[in-house]
């Protein structure tokens, strides 16, 4: 597999080091915990990163038809894969202004993974600035290696079985 581009499905996917965190306010993982505004501290990737299991965050709006079209399938995922070799980590740009909304995804959908919210700029700021590419929108997948490295990126909807295919068939 080139190191500079690998595929996910017929898209190419950029692989990048880990070397920028997010700043997000953790979300703890029951949806019924209310979502924290983001209050200046930074929590980054890093903390959810290289602990052995493969990350599979998502990049999601409260408004975004696809992201609510295709939760379900990515809280089977997570719960297929959390005590073997991989995670979902939720991560909401819906902001202070939205987090009413965003708790009502996280209800609706019955999320079981840990969610992170930010404010819309500085996720797609970030997310710009860690893979050196324009933010397109949501729903936005980064993969992180076990070791915590960067090692794909995809907008758009991912089905779980090319994640599961992108794990199983990854190659330093």
């Amino acid at each position: 597999m080139n190191k500079e581009k690998c595929t996910m499905g017929s898209k190419p996917v950029k692989r990048v080091l880990l070397g920028l965190g997010f700043l997000f306010v953790a979300v703890t993982q029951a949806a019924s915990v209310p979502l924290t505004p983001f209050d200046g501290n930074a929590e980054g990737l890093k903390a959810y990163t290289g602990k052995g299991k493969w990350v599979i965050a998502m990049i999601w709006a409260y408004d975004c038809h696809v992201c609510n079209q295709e939760a379900h399938e990515y809280v089977t995922f997570h719960e297929k894969h959390k005590d073997k070799d991989a995670v979902v980590l939720g991560i909401s740009m819906d902001g202070k202004k939205n987090m009413k909304q965003a708790q009502k995804f996280m209800k609706r959908h019955e999320i079981p993974f840990t969610t992170l919210i930010g404010e819309p700029e500085k996720v797609a700021g970030l997310y710009e600035q860690m893979t050196g590419r324009s933010w397109i929108g949501t729903p936005t997948f980064i993969i992180f290696h076990p070791s915590g490295k960067l090692v794909a990126e995809q907008a758009g909807a991912v089905p779980a079985e090319l994640l599961e295919n992108f794990i199983a068939n990854y190659k330093e």
